[in-house]
């Protein structure tokens, strides 16, 4: 089970770059391709409350998109936070 996950689609640039940093990092993530599934889009609205992708959550913490990961990356906070989902899965 892995402690991120990330909704997404395949060609939106914020997505790939969630990925990007996620797996420079050595994260496992579970993603879940919203293009041609609206159910799943559906979904992630819901949970989110947003429409617009990546939506990312670490463990049960809705993150938000690239942006709010990325800030969480500058400030420092986003190995620890990481490092606390990792832990509640194992």
């Amino acid at each position: 089970m892995s402690a991120v996950t990330l909704y997404s689609t395949r060609f939106c640039p914020f997505c790939i770059r969630a990925k990007q940093l996620l797996q420079s990092k050595g994260v496992a993530y579970r993603e879940i391709p919203v293009d041609g599934d609206d159910q799943a889009r559906r979904r992630m609205m819901e949970l989110s409350g947003r429409r617009t992708v990546p939506q990312i959550w670490i463990g049960e913490r809705h993150v938000g998109g690239f942006d709010d990961l990325a800030a969480l990356e500058r400030a420092g906070q986003l190995d620890p936070l990481l490092e606390q989902a990792q832990a509640a899965v194992n």
